[in-house]
């Protein structure tokens, strides 16, 4: 249960940061802002605990690499793809993780799927869909959307098959840093931009030391004890926070639709909150 509660407050760090990463995209390109976000964080990271890597095996570094090459490789897709696509498509796709995340564990590691998990899974999409769409297109923008979405449920199948078998502090900086050099090597033919003023450094601060580094952390933690299904039901509750946020904050206006759509997402993640309670329940009696 704890690391259910973790994983819903990563949820909300990511959710919190919405309103300023876009003030922040609004002023520097996107694959810069990303480039200097995760090249902090892998560089506070490894600040603070310059031995994390000490006893980590070959194997581990190259499926963290790996792990880190398959989450780059989701943010370039949907990066480009929010030139095509709008931004509450691209949400309601790259979303779409959670159903594909029990599609991609099935063919990986062939783990079957149980009917309360294909129930909270319909739910989550549901509520995704209410808090996102607002019409819909199939294009270019869409397609390398969907192909973020395949990355990201990949990433976190990898993570909840891999993520127990290592240190998560030496894990997830591993996947950070290799993130960072892949949006500094895709930053490169147009140049690499650096936040242009004092707002925008605090923005990549924040965004780096609680978004990215405590985030991942914590997230690399928790899927070493929750199934990646679970995890995945669980991060649909990112944009509730960031409709959240957005109400309160950004003074976005609160319809019914968001309503209806924030309630299915609730009731998937209290689905599998139920469920792995009474798994604990079962395997202390």
């Amino acid at each position: 249960m704890i690391a259910l509660i973790a994983l819903v407050a990563v949820c909300a760090a990511w959710g919190s940061t919405f309103l300023i990463v876009q003030d922040a995209v609004a002023r520097m390109p996107v694959m810069s802002f990303l480039a200097v976000r995760f090249t902090v964080a892998a560089l506070v990271m490894f600040a603070l605990r310059p031995t994390c890597l000490r006893g980590m095996t070959m194997q581990g570094l190259w499926r963290a690499v790996g792990l880190g090459i398959v989450l780059g490789l989701g943010y370039i897709t949907q990066t480009y793809g929010l030139r095509f696509a709008s931004a509450t498509v691209s949400g309601f796709i790259t979303g779409m993780c959670v159903v594909l995340t029990p599609v991609m564990s099935w063919l990986i590691l062939r783990r079957k799927i149980n009917f309360n998990t294909i129930l909270a899974v319909v739910l989550a999409t549901i509520g995704l869909a209410l808090l996102s769409l607002h019409g819909w297109s199939v294009g270019w923008g869409e397609l390398l959307t969907l192909a973020c979405a395949i990355f990201y449920a990949v990433h976190i199948v990898g993570l909840g098959e891999w993520s127990s078998k290592y240190g998560p502090y030496g894990f997830s900086m591993l996947q950070i840093a290799t993130v960072a050099i892949i949006a500094l090597l895709v930053s490169l033919p147009d140049g690499i931009k650096l936040p242009p003023d004092a707002g925008v450094w605090g923005i990549v601060g924040i965004t780096a030391i609680f978004a990215t580094a405590i985030a991942f952390l914590v997230q690399t933690w928790a899927q070493s004890l929750v199934p990646a299904v679970s995890a995945a039901i669980i991060m649909t509750m990112e944009p509730v926070f960031a409709g959240i946020f957005g109400v309160f904050i950004g003074g976005n206006k609160l319809t019914l639709q968001i309503i209806f759509g924030a309630v299915c997402v609730l009731v998937a993640m209290l689905m599998v909150a139920l469920k792995s309670a009474a798994k604990t329940t079962r395997l202390e009696s």
